[in-house]
């Protein structure tokens, strides 16, 4: 689904990530790990279009991309669950999920109800204003939010950051049964490792903006990834 070679990012003068090769494949989850400040979050802003790549190449379900924004990448398929959430705290539930439209044909603009079957309290709390969820909540949201878009590619940026444990097996469970329908790939950028682990298929450790380490699950031991994450 996901291919990138070489990829580049730079903050005005100064460059984040060094030729940076990410694949992601349908009814996988790729694992980006590595410390604080190594430039896992650049590297969802350049897949998502939401900061411009400077350089390498992006294909997507085998087209190669140029330099799409974020809007231009959602319509192709790409959905990105930001670190903090950033759902709209003054608009109800229901709006903020509506707010997944803007990218879709107009014949499809509604909630499929399969989002209320993977995050129950949505459909209870519909009325409710974002604002006024709890952060486990606003996260369920900011997920479901982000299918109702019907993505190929779901990028999530630390999901499990501030949450409590009962919602991190919640969302560990939605990846997972995500990924078994076997139609979408999955980046996940994470720090708790062993919710990674337990999930990834794939992972990637960075480490100053490059590629550290890679490997499949089975393949890479547990301990060797533990220690590349934590030096």
């Amino acid at each position: 689904m996901l291919r990138t070679e070489g990829l580049t990012l730079h903050y005005g003068g100064s460059q984040i990530l060094y030729g940076v090769d990410v694949t992601a494949a349908r009814g996988k989850v790729t694992c980006v790990m590595g410390t604080n400040g190594v430039g896992k979050t650049s590297l969802l802003k350049a897949l998502s279009g939401s900061h411009p790549r400077s350089g390498g190449r992006y294909v997507l379900d085998g087209e190669e991309i140029g330099r799409a924004n974020s809007h231009a990448l959602a319509r192709k398929g790409v959905a990105y669950v930001p670190q903090g959430r950033e759902i709209f705290p003054f608009l109800t539930v229901a709006e903020n999920l509506e707010t997944g439209f803007a990218c879709l044909p107009r014949g499809e603009r509604r909630v499929p109800e399969e989002i209320f079957e993977l995050f129950p309290i949505l459909k209870e709390f519909l009325a409710r204003r974002g604002g006024d969820l709890s952060g486990g909540q606003q996260q369920q949201l900011a997920i479901a939010r982000a299918l109702v878009t019907r993505p190929k590619l779901l990028l999530l940026d630390e999901p499990t950051e501030g949450i409590q444990p009962n919602i991190i097996k919640q969302i560990g469970e939605v990846i997972r049964r995500l990924r078994d329908q076997g139609d979408m790939a999955i980046v996940l950028v994470e720090q708790y490792f062993d919710f990674a682990f337990g999930i990834g298929d794939e992972f990637i450790v960075l480490e100053r903006g490059a590629q550290k380490l890679r490997g499949r699950a089975g393949e890479i031991e547990r301990d060797a990834l533990l220690q590349a994450v934590s030096v």
